[in-house]
């Protein structure tokens, strides 16, 4: 079955509840959309949010990427070769990971449907069903208790709760979550590369009795190699996020001595599903557990994540909470949530319904 044709845009997703993190303060989120469509009618789509304070890629190198000369090209080609374009495309465009994970899923989303399969059964899953956490931004003790209520309430398991601004009120912020539900919900961090190392070894001694999840990437990408000194129970804790990109940054953080023990794997940074399977192969023979997380995203691209992480025997966290927020979306669909649960729907391709 051949390409029929090839549609680009762009489009604000706004958050119905702004965020921040350790450097940065989100209040709204663009995504490129490209929907690739067969002569049969079938129809898949994949989105691309880039992370330009971590890639360098903006949505304007997203938007001129996707509208490219060479994709244009693919019109008329067989979609069942589209494993073949995906890997011309990645040494072509290597350092737009986030157009390429757009590309990247709408041709998976296209064959899939082509042969009446779901991308996870396809790939070859692995697993039915994981918690997600869901993320508290940096707020004060009031507001980060506020939001952790509403999330248990709605079902949720695990909070991943944003630190690097001040030491001192992160504990306090963690202690008063511990004090408020026990030991019933899981607590996950991300000081996003906000502590310095001296930091995270008091962060250690401080939280010990609060039996903190993981630890996601705590201080700077250049500082990363100083945490292969820690104690092996340490590092097992720790997930590379920012200091995790393409496949020569997971061989960097595993040599010559291992930094962390989790790689939290995001489609935006690596470039679509095939790379992110590089990136898994490479953990899984190095003993690594897997994350996979993401960015404020549609939920396009979240699903497309999900079905990767469910063929990954190692994948052993979730963090894919992107497009919880979002105050509009192109598709609905996709997976199913309940009581804080995460799952792919039962349909072919990645299940979405374009709307």
């Amino acid at each position: 079955m051949n390409i029929k044709s090839i549609e680009v845009w762009r489009q604000n997703l706004a958050l119905s509840r702004p965020y921040t993190i350790a450097y940065h303060t989100t209040t709204e989120v663009e995504n490129a959309f490209i929907l690739i469509e067969l002569e049969n009618g079938i129809r898949g789509i994949g989105a691309g949010c880039p992370m330009d304070y971590v890639t360098g890629e903006t949505l304007e190198h997203t938007m001129a990427v996707l509208q490219s000369e060479p994709i244009k090209m693919l019109e008329g080609k067989p979609i069942e070769l589209f494993q073949v374009y995906i890997k011309w495309f990645r040494d072509t465009f290597g350092k737009y990971p986030a157009a390429l994970a757009a590309f990247d899923m709408a041709l998976h989303d296209a064959f899939c449907q082509s042969i009446g399969m779901s991308v996870v059964d396809f790939l070859g899953r692995r697993i039915e069903k994981l918690p997600t956490s869901v993320t508290i931004g940096i707020k004060d003790v009031e507001g980060t208790l506020a939001d952790a209520q509403e999330f248990v309430e709605a079902g949720f398991k695990i909070l991943k709760v944003k630190l690097g601004q001040n030491l001192q009120e992160d504990i306090e912020r963690l202690v008063k979550l511990r004090e408020r539900f026990g030991y019933l919900i899981g607590i996950r961090v991300d000081p996003n590369q906000g502590y310095s190392y001296k930091d995270l070894l008091l962060f250690d001694a401080l939280t010990e009795s609060l039996h903190i999840e993981l630890v996601e990437q705590p201080v700077k990408v250049s500082d990363m190699q100083l945490l292969s000194g820690l104690p092996a129970d340490m590092r097992d804790q720790i997930a590379a996020d920012e200091s995790l990109l393409q496949l020569p940054s997971a061989l960097q953080l595993l040599t010559p001595d291992r930094t962390c023990g989790i790689f939290n794997i995001k489609l935006m940074k690596c470039g679509g599903i095939q790379a992110a399977q590089e990136i898994a192969n490479v953990a899984q023979s190095a003993g690594i557990d897997l994350m996979w997380g993401c960015n404020d995203e549609s939920i396009v691209s979240i699903t497309a994540a999900l079905h990767v992480a469910f063929a990954q025997p190692h994948t052993k966290y979730i963090d894919l909470d992107g497009s919880f927020d979002l105050a509009q979306d192109v598709v609905k669909g996709g997976f199913v949530l309940e009581d804080g649960y995460m799952w792919p729907s039962d349909k072919v391709g990645l299940g979405l319904e374009i709307l």
